[in-house]
């Protein structure tokens, strides 16, 4: 009877080791799945976020290749300018229009303010352009002529970089509007771009100038 009795006993405790091992071994499966899904999650966390951040900053380098070629076409003003004057000195009103559109130019400081000059001054230009095909003698001089060519690569340029600048927001909002992107950008404070120049379609274009 003893013998059978310590052989119930040897057999129950078996059982209870083998159930708490079965339970041990379900939690470690159960804490390794979990340890292997957060760190998927952690690691397409960082990688959403450092796309985000490699976008923003594209735009940032975009904007500043813009912003070099407008400044580019506004050094060219005045010797243009003055080459129209030399020849329509009473068209003081659209010299003194591309004067104040330059001066717009040189006191913006924020993004928006740059698009807006470089607006006005795209108008201003056309006008001055427009003068300028009065005056056949104009049309042929040479300093005149070097100076369009100059501004109208300088113009092709600006359209090339206006193109990029839009091109890389468009990337950025879809990055940061589509899920899980919009998660990680609020959590981090990234709002959607604002995509300049899709109302100046016309400032995109090379000035028309028939000589």
């Amino acid at each position: 009877m003893d013998s059978e009795a310590e052989e119930e006993a040897a057999e129950v405790q078996a059982a209870d080791f083998n159930t708490k091992n079965g339970r041990n071994t379900g939690m470690k499966k159960i804490l390794i799945i979990l340890g292997v899904i957060v760190i998927v999650i952690a690691i397409t966390f960082a990688g959403i976020y450092n796309s985000i951040v490699t976008k923003n900053e594209s735009i940032t380098a975009k904007w500043a290749q813009v912003e070099n070629q407008l400044q580019r076409r506004n050094d060219l003003i005045p010797n243009l300018v003055n080459s129209v004057k030399g020849y329509a000195a009473h068209e003081k009103t659209v010299f003194d229009d591309v004067t104040k559109a330059r001066s717009q130019w040189a006191s913006a400081n924020t993004v928006n303010d740059k698009v807006n000059a470089a607006s006005g001054m795209d108008s201003a230009l056309g006008r001055l352009i427009a003068v300028a095909e009065n005056y056949p003698q104009l049309k042929a001089d040479g300093t005149f002529l070097k100076l369009m060519d100059e501004l109208s690569g300088t113009e092709n340029r600006i359209a090339v970089e206006r193109m990029r600048y839009n091109e890389s927001v468009m990337d950025f909002n879809i990055a940061v509007r589509r899920f899980p992107g919009n998660i990680v950008a609020g959590i981090f404070g990234y709002k959607p771009a604002s995509q300049y120049f899709q109302a100046e379609e016309k400032a995109s274009a090379v000035p028309e100038v028939r000589f």
